[in-house]
Order: C-alpha cells, then structure tokens, then sequence
C-alpha cells in the first residue's frame, strides 16, 4: 500500500469503541484502512508501545497563529478552532489565515461582541486581542441595551459571517452584560434559523443573587427552550466559579428534558482573560467572586494587584493585557479538587483549552516563527498542556475515566457538537476509512504537561508522532517547522 501506515501501536477510537492492537493507512490524506497487517507503505511509523488516537479537537482556542498552533501540536491537537469568541469579519480572516500557512487545522465562529462594538461604537475594526482591549474604553457596547436599529446592525454582521461560512455565533456574554434579552433572543433565533451552535460565555459569575451564575445558565436554558438553538456552554468550570454544583443540576435537568445544551471544561483552577473585562471593575468584585483583588495576576510580569483603584487604574492604561484569574484552589483545597472534577468530568462534555495568545515582556501579542518559542513568552499553561493535563491526570493517574473515554472527550466529542452544523466535522474525531488523517500518536507512560505558572512557555512531552490532513508534522517527538499542513474547517459559504 502506498502512502503511510502506522504499524503495531494500541489504536484507540471511540467512535467504535475499538481499543486493540493495530495498524492505520493514510492515502492522500484520508485513513484508507485500520486493521492488521495492512501491508507495506512509502513511510512506516513503528507505534509499538504507542497509544494511536483521533488528534484532538479544540473547540476553544483564541491564539490562532503559528506559535500558538505548534504548542498545542505538543499536547495532541490537530484541529484548533476559535468558538466561544471568534472573528469579524468572517472571510477575510478565513483568507489571512490560507495566505500565510497554518500548523493545525482552523477554523472559527463569527463575533458577537465585535458586531455590537461595531453596530453601538461605529469602531470596525478587525477582531482581535488588541482591538478588543481598546474597543473596551468605549463601555457604550458593553452596558447599554441595545436600540432596534442597533439590534439590526449586530443581526446583519452575524449574518454575513456566517454567510462567509462562520462555524457558529460566538457569544461573549459576560462582556457585554448590558445586551438584553431581547437582542439575544434575537441573535439565539437567527441561529437557530441557520441550524448553526452558539458559543456562550455566560452572562455572569457570581455565586450570590442578583446576577449570579445560576441566574445566567437559567437565561441560558432559557434560550435553548424559546428559541431551539443549540447553546454550547464555554469553560463550565470558570463560568460557574465556586458555585458549580448548583450550575451543573440545572444543565443536566435541562439536558434530561432534551435541550440542545452542550459542554466543555478545562482541566484547570485558574482562569485568564483581558484586564479590561467587564467583571473586574464590579464594585462588589470581592463579594461577587469570594476572591480579593490579588487573584488577579498580569500575565507579563506575574504581578497581583492589591486593590480595585489600581486594577481599574490599569484598566485604564493597559486594557488588552492579558491576565491570570485564580479561582479554584485545586493544590490545597479538596472541595475545589471536587467542584473541577464536576465540570471536567461532566458527563458528554467536552475538554477545551480556552488557550490564549502568546504574548512578550512588551505585552504584545507574538506571532513569530522561532522555535522553540522566545524565552519571554508568556500566555496560560492550559495553551500548552491542557490535554495532555486531562491524559496525565484525570485517566492514567487517578484513573477517574478509562482511555477510550478520555480519547472521546477530547476527540471525537467536540467533532459530534459541530457535525450537525458543520459538515467538514463529520469526518474528524474518529478513526475510520476515509476520515481524515488527523492522528496523534503518543506514549502512555510519559504524556504529560510540562507548563506551569512560573514556566508557562514549556511544550507538553508525550507526543511522539502527529498526523495532520495526512502530512507527519511531528515524527519521534521532532517537529517539522516548515509544515503548514492545517486546512480550514469551515461551513459552506453562504449556507448563513
């Protein structure tokens, strides 16, 4: 057979259920058979001793770049996909990305946050981290309720983009906390009109009353009974901060009663986000969150702000820095172990990263070619290690769900939530003739995270070969840097 074939290795596909010694062909970018003794191939890769598995599938990635890409080829990703926020305009950023080359496979949702600055600011400004940051010193887009003609400008621009072939609508809620009922009902519609997902950073986070976090997954479900659209709920866990177990009951009731509500949770304690975000400058912030102000950290420098005068302060001068949130304290606290495990392991959920950007000691975000990344790089370590975490943590070490079952949270889960709407999806996640050639294949024993807070910048171990649309971009733990085997995945143009 030409082409390539993964031989021996304990190939693990959940969409079978197979978990078995194997072998898996790749043709022309496609997997042309699994099996045994599937004959000779231009290229052999020996995977004895080798878990082989679908590629992982983040659906919650906001670095969408090179640098970005090649870390998360280090902790099994193959398709990385910008969802919960996504970008405006639609094409042109689907066209930027195909211009220069991408690692991994990508793909994005069209902005809901970037369609209200444009419609309530007048600002069209390109979506991204910098243009976030400035567009918050204009709060009109972030407090005020939309007017009816505003309404109409915000559904016209989340319309083109998913004319454009928009994944879905990415809805950053809890930035925006000012937008009505009634715009989101409206936005929930026109998705629901489009068959496509929706993306939700919920409104907000608080553990008390008034707008506490189960008071925005009731708004949530809410728009998944009026209008029918699928509500995919980002970050579970730091959406639902302390408070989970009471959030979690109230999606698996509304799931019970066939709801189109979705799931996905990072294996992490620790939030970040961009200091100019709304929630910050609550003056109730430490009463809200059952958090002080130093559990705010700039991601630079690792400074922990003291007060609300200097964090707003900072607001003021540097909105788009990047900062950590520390929410759960995991290491210590047995209860906050216990309240990650609830959404990690939420039943059907998926495992996504929410990784950030990369960004240097100048505070700008980098984009570069040197690999390994420059020393001063800094971002959240879940951009770097949040699957191989889950791997490492949550199956081999306490063995709290088997490898198939992981395998399925971080592959072939996230493929199924996007299937319906988005075709290209129907082929990923799984490992089967003529899926795509999306393949990780790793060592067991050794995978493992390797970034931490203090040393955010290290590429997770483990990763011994990496597959993506049939080309070996990482081959005996090597990467090839002059690789740009990722594809857009993306809905039709014009299905909006």
């Amino acid at each position: 057979m030409s082409g390539l074939v993964i031989s021996g290795g304990r190939v693990v596909d959940p969409a079978s259920g197979m978990d078995a010694i194997g072998d898996v062909a790749v043709v022309d970018g496609k997997i042309a058979a699994v099996g045994t003794d599937l004959g000779g191939a231009e290229r052999v890769i020996d995977a004895t001793g080798l878990v082989v598995a679908p590629g992982f599938i983040d659906l919650h990635a906001h670095g969408q770049s090179i640098p970005a890409d090649r870390m998360q080829a280090f902790d099994g990703v193959t398709t990385t996909l910008d969802l919960e926020a996504g970008v405006l305009p639609v094409g042109s950023w689907y066209e930027r990305q195909a211009r220069k080359g991408r690692v991994l496979n990508y793909g994005a949702a069209t902005n809901w946050a970037f369609a209200r600055i444009g419609a309530m600011t007048g600002s069209n400004a390109e979506s991204s981290l910098e243009a976030f940051g400035n567009a918050m010193r204009d709060r009109r887009w972030m407090d005020n309720v939309a007017t009816d003609a505003e309404v109409a400008g915000i559904l016209e621009r989340l319309s083109r983009g998913l004319n454009e072939g928009g994944i879905g609508i990415g809805i950053l809620n809890a930035y925006a906390p000012g937008a009505g009922v009634q715009e989101l009902t409206a936005v929930c519609q026109l998705a629901a009109k489009q068959d496509v997902p929706t993306f939700t950073h919920v409104a907000y986070m608080s553990r008390i009353d008034p707008e506490s976090a189960a008071e925005a997954y009731i708004r949530l479900i809410g728009y998944a009974g009026a209008t029918g659209a699928h509500m995919h709920i980002c970050h579970f866990n730091s959406s639902s901060k302390t408070d989970i177990e009471r959030c979690r009951v109230l999606v698996e009731k509304a799931q019970a009663q066939g709801l189109p509500i979705t799931v996905e949770a990072y294996p992490y304690g620790t939030g970040s986000t961009v200091l100019a975000a709304a929630f910050f400058s609550d003056p109730q912030f430490v009463e809200r969150n059952g958090t002080g102000y130093d559990s705010v950290q700039r991601v630079t420098d690792g400074y922990r702000f003291h007060d609300r005068e200097e964090l707003l302060k900072a607001q003021a001068e540097e909105p788009s820095s990047l900062v950590l949130w520390h929410i759960l304290d995991t290491e210590n606290n047995a209860h906050h172990r216990d309240l990650l495990d609830m959404s990690v392991l939420y039943p059907g959920g998926a495992i996504a990263s929410d990784a950030m950007p990369w960004t240097t000691s100048d505070g700008k975000t980098y984009t570069g070619d040197a690999w390994p990344l420059p020393d001063d790089a800094t971002s959240h370590p879940r951009s770097a290690g949040c699957f191989t975490k889950f791997i490492r943590e949550w199956v081999r070490e306490r063995k709290t769900v088997s490898l198939l079952e992981g395998v399925r949270k971080c592959a072939l889960i996230p493929a199924e939530i996007l299937s319906q709407s988005t075709p290209a999806m129907r082929a990923k996640g799984r490992l089967a003739k003529d899926a795509d050639a999306d393949i990780v294949v790793f060592d067991y024993e050794k995978l493992s995270d390797r970034a931490t807070f203090t040393a955010m910048n290290r590429p997770s171990e483990g990763v011994r070969h990496l597959i993506v649309s049939g080309q070996v971009l990482i081959s005996d733990g090597v990467l090839d840097v002059a690789a740009r085997p990722g594809k857009p995945v993306r809905r039709p143009v014009g299905e909006g």
